[in-house]
């Protein structure tokens, strides 16, 4: 299912973006796709970064009250995605996004919904550093704590889809470390996410920091 909608007229990269946004947030007690981020869902909020990038391609994956997240989502120019075994884990979203990707782009960046501070520049950095190093995976990286989101080659895309259960692909990661790149942060603020409602509080809090550079 596809959205309407225009997005920025800018060069496109061979990088196509997947949105975990199926979850149950069951730590949280309510749907954390639709907690409001700066005025706007949560899901969409993400959704609008990711567009804004110089990926060239979006889908986003729902499940868990899949009808009210795609409404949040209207006039956007992404793939919506059914997971209908949402309840089974993060990675049965994975490989729904994966299985919907499109066959002609080199890689995908794997986005989840609940870290709004991955933004534009963010994405941008990780997509060009992909495409300059001839990495398997690339992801971002604090004080030797690596982090999410993570771009993946379509090489692997068979072992991703063998994933199972709620632990994302930390197993394939691990497997091919001597192909992995990793971009180094200053400060670990894009890491943060919301699993609670404190979590969610703290995000909130800080939705306007200081302006601050990735360099």
């Amino acid at each position: 299912m596809s959205t309407s909608g225009s997005r920025p007229d800018r060069p496109r990269s061979s990088v196509g973006g997947i949105l975990l946004a199926a979850g149950s947030s069951s730590r949280l007690g309510r749907p954390k796709q639709l907690l409001t981020f700066r005025g706007t869902p949560l899901v969409r909020y993400v959704a609008e970064q990711a567009l804004a990038s110089s990926l060239a391609y979006l889908n986003v994956v729902v499940g868990f009250q899949a009808a009210d997240v795609t409404a949040a989502l209207a006039g956007l120019k992404v793939d919506v995605v059914q997971n209908p075994s949402y309840a089974q884990g993060q990675s049965t979203s994975l490989r729904c996004g994966l299985l919907a990707f499109p066959r002609d782009l080199a890689a995908a960046l794997i986005l989840l919904v609940d870290q709004p501070f991955v933004d534009t520049l963010l994405m941008d950095r990780l997509i060009g550093l992909y495409e300059e190093s001839g990495a398997l995976i690339v992801a971002p990286q604090c004080a030797g704590r690596r982090g999410n989101p993570v771009i993946f080659d379509r090489a692997l895309f068979p072992e991703l889809l063998t994933v199972v259960g709620d632990t994302g692909a930390r197993d394939v990661i691990n497997r091919h470390r001597d192909r992995l790149v990793t971009l180094e942060l200053p400060d670990d603020h894009a890491f943060q996410d919301v699993d609670t409602w404190d979590d969610y509080q703290r995000v909130a809090a800080s939705a306007d920091p200081p302006a601050r550079s990735l360099e």
